[in-house]
Order: structure tokens, then sequence, then C-alpha cells
């Protein structure tokens, strides 16, 4: 039988106080994590930027009625559709974007509910333009040509004109289309922009004038939130088009 190895640990008997360890600072590591931190804070806080100035650089009701006495007065194209949409602001809208079965043509979901692309349509109705309508038909005949991102057989007038994605197609085939820029001065009242915003969502809103001492600056009625606001945000965000459509 194999003997068993005993192994024997001899102990050091230490006598005096205890060592101390010197802990040596790491002031690199300190640095990265205040960078990582910082780049968290912003890449978190980015998204929020453009809502914070919007708050700031919103506009009053007197303001507004200001603004809309010019537009009527105007001889610009534009104009009639701006004032529509900056009447479209005193309206109480809440953002809804479900599917509901629609009346065709002229049909609407309820009129307390909308979205970005409801405010086109309705600010376009009151100067006897159709979208509903005039999209439909285009995509009837046109199908292919508009973005095929719904799984959809073929044209459904209840939802159609309510994508952004396909009033954008129906003004690139239908309007006036215009490059877009950076340049305030590129921008006209009743111009349509549409914006490809962080989420990767397209939006949609209508220039019209700023106000008071703004009133050179082409601010944007649009609805991104809660209703549909008048705002300094037309740079704001990602423009991928903008058109001028004076309608068939």
């Amino acid at each position: 039988m194999a003997r068993k190895k005993t192994i024997f640990y001899q102990t050091i008997e230490y006598i005096g106080p205890p060592p101390r360890l010197q802990k040596r600072r790491n002031r690199v590591g300190g640095w990265v994590i205040v960078l990582i931190a910082t780049s968290i804070g912003v890449w978190i806080g980015k998204p929020l930027i453009p809502s914070v100035r919007a708050t700031q650089q919103t506009a009053s009701l007197k303001q507004a009625t200001l603004v809309a006495a010019e537009l009527e007065k105007s001889s610009q194209p534009g104009s009639q559709l701006a004032l529509a949409a900056l009447d479209y602001t005193s309206r109480d809208v809440t953002m809804d974007s479900s599917y509901y079965k629609i009346a065709f043509p002229m049909g609407d979901i309820n009129a307390d509910k909308g979205m970005a692309s409801d405010l086109i349509v309705r600010s376009m109705r009151q100067l006897g333009t159709d979208l509903q309508a005039l999209v439909h038909e285009d995509m009837k005949t046109h199908f292919n040509r508009y973005p095929q991102l719904w799984n959809a057989a073929g044209p459904d007038p209840h939802i159609d004109h309510r994508r952004v994605a396909n009033l954008q197609r129906f003004f690139e085939r239908n309007g006036e289309v215009l490059k877009p820029s950076r340049n305030p001065r590129d921008y006209a009242p009743g111009d349509i922009v549409v914006w490809s915003l962080a989420s990767a969502e397209k939006h949609i809103g209508i220039i019209v004038p700023g106000p008071g001492a703004n009133s050179h600056e082409p601010w944007v009625v649009h609805h991104l939130d809660e209703k549909p606001k008048w705002e300094n945000v037309l740079f704001d965000f990602s423009i991928e088009g903008h058109y001028r459509f004076a309608g068939p």
C-alpha cells in the first residue's frame, strides 16, 4: 500500500504593527470614468435638446394672430397653406396614429385626434385640396412606386394618405422638389418639409414665418408629440425632403 505524504506548513510569526500598504492612485482610471459618464449623459440627453429648444421658442396666441394677418395679405403661393397650418395650432388635437376606417373621399378621423400627416391633409383641405383622393388615385396607377413598408397588397384609402412616407413620395411625383439645405432663405411659407428623426421614423411639417422679430425666420407647424405646435425647430432634425405643392 502506498504511503500518504504528509505536508507540513510552517507558520512565520510576525511581531509588530500590521504593515500598511500604500494604494496607488489611478488618475487615468478616474478620468476614463468621468469621460464615459459624460459621454453617456450627452448620448441620453441629445434627443431631448430639440424638445428643450422648442419649449423655449414657442409663440403666443397674440403673435400667431399678427402673423396670420400678414399671411392673409400676402400674394405668395404658399401663404394660404401656411395660414391654414397656423390656424391648426389653435385646435385641441391629441396625438393618435391608430388605424381607422374612414369615408372616401374627404374622409377623416375624429377632429380631436391626429398626427403629423393629418395636419398636412387637414390644412390642404382648407384650400380645397383632398390629399386622401389624390394619393389614392396616384397609388392605384403607380402602387409599386410607393414605399412597400406595410405588407399591403394594394392601395388603402383609409390610411395611405396618413403615412408620411406616402405623402413624401406623392410630393416627389406631383410637386416641386427642392434641395434640402440649412440656409433659412431657401424656405418659404407653405413649403412642406420631411425629416428623418433619431428613431428612423419620418416626420412632416409646414413652413410658417416666425413671430415678431423672428418673422424673417422659417418656423414650423408640426405635430410631433401631444399637440400641434408652431416652433423654431426646422434645423433641429435631419431634413430629408423639401417640397412645394400648389394643388392639382
